[in-house]
């Protein structure tokens, strides 16, 4: 009885840390959606912002209405001064997809609960402007 002890004690101890210690360094999570689903978000007047992360000069190329220019590699642990409320829904694309998942996971480690990042204008299919967004006075 006390060897099946010595065997069975150590087994339920490795159990008991696995269970524990299994959301340990998990990261916080984004939501990738397609560009279907990100298309009809934007049409909601739910105070979404749209966020495109490539640089400056992409940008003034062409960029999605609406949306502002907040460059991934600007992207650190502070929070944006342009993304004040960290539970606002906040919709990131770039021009392939790579950079807009970086970006994505770096607004979520800081705490941001509603990312949603949809990938690159190369494969939108929505409309394209090169007007600068209305800041609404800011």
């Amino acid at each position: 009885m006390i060897r099946i002890m010595k065997r069975v004690i150590p087994v339920l101890l490795a159990v008991l840390l696995c269970l524990t210690g299994c959301t340990t360094g998990e990261k916080t999570a984004y939501r990738q959606i397609s560009q279907e689903a990100a298309k009809s978000m934007m049409v909601r007047d739910d105070g979404h912002i749209i966020v495109d992360v490539r640089r400056q000069d992409e940008y003034d190329g062409g960029h999605i209405p609406g949306a502002i220019l907040i460059p991934n590699e600007s992207i650190g642990t502070e929070q944006p001064e342009q993304l004040p409320d960290k539970g606002q829904i906040i919709l990131v694309y770039c021009r392939s997809g790579r950079r807009s998942k970086e970006a994505a996971q770096k607004l979520a480690d800081m705490g941001y609960t509603n990312v949603y990042e949809f990938g690159g204008i190369i494969d939108w299919k929505g409309e394209i402007t090169t007007d600068a967004p209305d800041t609404g006075g800011y």
